[in-house]
């Protein structure tokens, strides 16, 4: 589904402006934080913010706070972890690891540790 579907179909208003910010998300290979996206949108840090409340109110989007205490967002398209190095705060997405439990409805997982680069 492409991003102007997505937002229509929240009821949603459509404004350049908010596609551009899904599309920088759908583009990504990891989640992002603000300061990793201002220099490609056009809207000010509050704007910004109101828009990543609706998505995330609306179910659009996914975010989660890292050691680096920076919030960081992506597309909530599948739940699944993520790897923070608790060295240099790198953040990957561990697709492979499914974590189910039963009763409940787990939305997002962060696992802490070393990465590769940092061991």
């Amino acid at each position: 589904m492409n991003i102007e579907d997505i937002i229509k179909n929240k009821k949603i208003k459509l404004t350049t402006a908010r596609i551009a910010l899904l599309e920088i998300l759908q583009k990504a290979k990891k989640p992002l934080s603000y300061e990793d996206i201002k220099a490609d949108i056009s809207m000010d840090k509050a704007t910004f913010y109101r828009n990543i409340a609706k998505f995330e109110e609306q179910g659009i989007l996914n975010s989660f706070e890292s050691n680096d205490k920076k919030r960081y967002f992506e597309l909530y398209l599948v739940p699944h972890a993520h790897f923070v190095c608790v060295s240099c705060n790198k953040i990957e997405c561990l697709s492979d690891l499914d974590i189910k439990l039963d009763g409940y409805v787990v939305n997002n997982v962060i696992v802490n540790g070393k990465c590769k680069d940092c061991i």
